[in-house]
């Protein structure tokens, strides 16, 4: 179950930049859902992600919720002469063609903090593939926190945060549910929306 961000009394409690940015979604046409409660660590998942778009959408989505989050990004994002921008938002760089003990390092990291939020994008591009990078969930399961199922939803313009999944270890299990709390969910080019399971 999800609620609209304005529509809480906990939206009278906003600060002024959830609200500068909750105003600007609306200028957009965007409006916010968010869980009636969140847990204080997890991962969070964006789907579908199919344009450039979705990058400056999310992050106005993210100050909207107060998330205060890190993001996962491929390292290129952090060249100069925007690597610090990017670290200040909160991203974390990730050599796609060296993980290396990436997984262990996020997860370590996660346990250390007792609040966490990662945001990964686990199609792991903006192009169609045939399924999902299995990292946020390797991630999440050793970290031992529930995976949130965001979006930013370009049919009925809504940003946010759709479910919690506790993740059981049984994968099959575990993304059907994923994939139930994003069933009505489509990107800006649906057509490079990637199928809703695990490579």
């Amino acid at each position: 179950m999800c609620v609209f961000v304005e529509d809480t009394d906990s939206a009278r409690s906003m600060s002024l930049s959830q609200r500068l940015a909750c105003f600007a979604l609306r200028l957009l046409g965007w409006r916010c859902i968010d869980l009636p409660q969140r847990p204080s660590r997890a991962v969070v998942i964006g789907y579908p992600h199919t344009s450039n778009w979705d990058f400056p959408v999310g992050l106005l989505g993210m100050a909207a919720l107060g998330l205060n989050a890190r993001w996962v990004g491929k390292d290129t994002l952090f060249r100069w002469p925007f690597g610090g921008l990017m670290r200040w938002l909160g991203g974390v760089p990730v050599n796609r063609a060296a993980p290396g003990d990436f997984v262990e390092r996020i997860a370590d990291e996660i346990r250390r903090h007792p609040r966490f939020m990662l945001v990964i994008a686990p199609e792991g591009t903006r192009s169609l593939r045939p399924g999902w990078k299995s990292g946020f969930y390797r991630i999440a399961r050793a970290a031992e926190v529930p995976v949130l199922v965001g979006t930013v939803d370009y049919g009925q313009r809504r940003l946010g945060l759709l479910a919690e999944i506790a993740l059981s270890g049984d994968e099959t299990a575990d993304m059907n549910g994923i994939a139930a709390s994003l069933a009505d969910c489509r990107g800006l080019r649906p057509e490079r929306a990637s199928p809703i399971r695990l490579l």
